[in-house]
């Protein structure tokens, strides 16, 4: 069934409680972190996850929630800006290859390879026939990493609203200590809402491996929902810590 980004809500069931929501997902984060550990202990799998979202969606406070209790030896968050000359120069998945985890680590992509077929094509720097190229290469390139890689690929899309949007980027000029995130282009680029949903929906729609929608306008449950899954997936590895085989027998005359 295709996904209609209009028909799903952005904000909280309203049984829910913010209270007990985010004491659930403190103790998730303990959980992540335990796993992740093993998951780096072992080093038979990697962890790659894709936010994606409009401006001010919270996809950096969504790496500081999930992963506030993993050693950040373990996990990597990798934002992805405008492509330098040299990244220009090459396929548009060069940069991004160069990104992916090696096993036993964790990814975050800050923004991702979707950038090359959401602000391109609704800036119309690239026509339809680059686009579909290009989620072909991104679906490939996906199923590379998870077959070839043992790669997990959880992707989610942060769904906020027109109207929370305007509100967290107002923030961003009425709270001092908020100034420092305000950038002129996301209102440009809000003009543009109706062309980026229209973009994030088809790509969601032509996607292999799964999105998943989180709700995005109440931070606490955002942050509740990416952590869910996460825990769910890392859980599905059923992963322990690794023992000797035999113990290592040493010298103590040393």
């Amino acid at each position: 069934m295709s996904v209609v980004l209009s028909k799903i809500k952005s904000s909280p069931p309203p049984s829910l409680t913010k209270k007990k929501i985010k004491a659930q997902t403190e103790k998730m984060a303990e959980e992540i972190a335990e796993l992740v550990n093993k998951l780096y202990a072992n080093k038979k799998h990697s962890l790659l996850i894709v936010l994606q979202g409009m401006d001010s969606s919270g996809k950096d406070g969504v790496c500081k929630a999930v992963f506030r209790k993993t050693p950040p030896t373990m996990v990597h968050a990798h934002s992805f800006k405008k492509p330098s000359d040299e990244e220009f120069a090459h396929d548009f998945l060069w940069r991004v290859h160069k990104q992916a985890p090696a096993k036993g680590q964790v990814k975050i992509f800050v923004r991702s390879h979707y950038e090359d077929i959401l602000i391109q094509r609704v800036h119309k720097w690239i026509g339809k026939k680059q686009v579909d190229n290009r989620i072909k290469a991104i679906n490939a390139f996906e199923t590379l990493l998870m077959e070839d890689n043992d790669t997990i690929v959880i992707k989610f899309y942060l769904h906020l609203s027109k109207q929370r949007q305007k509100e967290k980027l107002q923030e961003r000029i009425d709270i001092p200590e908020k100034n420092y995130k305000h950038n002129d282009g996301d209102w440009e680029e809000r003009k543009h809402w109706t062309k980026y949903m229209n973009a994030y929906q088809d790509a969601i729609n032509r996607s292999e491996v799964p999105w998943h929608i989180v709700p995005s306008d109440s931070r606490w449950y955002r942050n509740y929902v990416v952590a869910k899954e996460v825990l769910k997936q890392l859980k599905a590895l059923k992963e322990a810590y690794p023992v000797f085989a035999e113990k290592p027998q040493l010298d103590n005359n040393g």
